[in-house]
């Protein structure tokens, strides 16, 4: 199967495998696993932040830093198809006892007027606004990399009214491959960082939080309230290292063969791409062949093509350490010889 559900499905490298294997490990509850003591430090060179702490996931780093950051009945600005909004089951509410207040942005990008004028009065009919978050890449807009001005103009205004930013950076390096921009000068516009290990970047599981020492030391603490408090963690640690050494720079070929995908679909009747591509997402609309997403993806399916709904009509395709070049050439044929047959009968 050629797997475009999403750059999770990713398996680990030999590498990857053999530095689990061959991992020094401690309980890290007591701070004694050297191995992820060592991946904690890296993140955070690599981020520019003071400190860093390992998490099971994306949702929990981001889940963490809220409820590290804000009071109950706290508000955080977010934009409307955020992944904290949309894809992580109301934790916020349901855990910190916050209000989410969504701002609706371009390509995933909020205005940073509409950000302030979202700010709450001081007031006693209004909650406080806890926190600004931000999504870089934004997986809903299609993996858009969300430009550094904007994030840096949305920081200045966090600053004016003392409100801490909190960057959902499952994809950052992503954004920074694209870009050419440093990963660490996409931090610089935020308080804090949350990063995947196991998407693009291959490893098998877990993502890290960055931020100041202090934050991080705070947080340490809810990840042992929500269970996440883990014992020889070097096992899972070990991959993610050799991720971030060896696996930042081949996400371009990752890119190369999205914009590949999307050039081609473009070319095909009843195909329409919805968002430019800039990373490794690719929204495609299948209403013009007369089918819905879900009928769309069962096509593929049967093809040996594995894709997501993302909508009535719209589907979701993300290339991955695991697709290669040859493989972005099959789900073209396949694609096209479906669109060929349903528009032709």
């Amino acid at each position: 199967m050629i797997d475009l559900r999403s750059d999770t499905v990713t398996k680990p490298t030999e590498a990857m495998r053999q530095a689990a294997y061959n991992a020094e490990v401690g309980d890290d509850v007591y701070g004694e696993d050297s191995t992820v003591n060592r991946l904690e430090e890296l993140a955070a060179e690599k981020l520019g932040k003071e400190a860093a702490l390992f998490v099971t996931s994306g949702t929990q780093g981001n889940q963490i830093a809220v409820l590290t950051h804000c009071q109950p009945a706290d508000e955080v600005i977010m934009e409307a198809n955020a992944h904290v909004f949309v894809y992580e089951g109301a934790a916020m509410s349901a855990l910190a006892g916050i209000q989410p207040r969504t701002i609706n942005g371009v390509r995933g990008a909020m205005n940073p007027k509409e950000v302030e004028a979202a700010i709450r009065p001081e007031d006693i009919h209004f909650p406080e606004t806890g926190l600004i978050c931000l999504e870089n890449t934004h997986n809903k807009a299609g993996g858009t990399v969300i430009p550094l001005d904007n994030m840096a103009a949305i920081k200045d205004v966090a600053s004016q009214h003392n409100i801490p930013v909190h960057l959902d950076g499952a994809r950052l390096f992503n954004a920074a491959v694209a870009s050419g921009i440093p990963v660490h000068k996409f931090a610089e516009q935020t308080d804090t960082v949350q990063f995947c290990l196991s998407k693009g970047l291959g490893a098998p599981v877990g993502s890290m939080l960055a931020g100041p020492k202090e934050f991080i030391d705070r947080a340490r603490k809810w990840r042992k309230r929500l269970g996440g408090g883990l014992r020889q963690v070097g096992m899972v640690a070990a991959p993610a290292i050799v991720a971030l050494n060896e696996m930042v720079d081949r996400l371009g070929d990752d890119h190369e063969n999205a914009k590949r995908l999307a050039d081609g679909l473009a070319n095909i009747d009843g195909i329409n791409i919805e968002e430019e591509v800039e990373t490794n997402i690719i929204l495609v609309n299948v209403e013009e062949l007369g089918l819905t997403s879900e009928e769309f993806i069962q096509k593929l399916k049967q093809e040996g093509i594995l894709s997501g709904s993302y909508g009535t009509h719209s589907v979701r395709l993300v290339t991955n350490y695991g697709v290669t070049k040859e493989d972005i050439d099959t789900v073209l044929h396949k694609v096209n010889q479906i669109a060929h047959k349903k528009l032709t009968y």
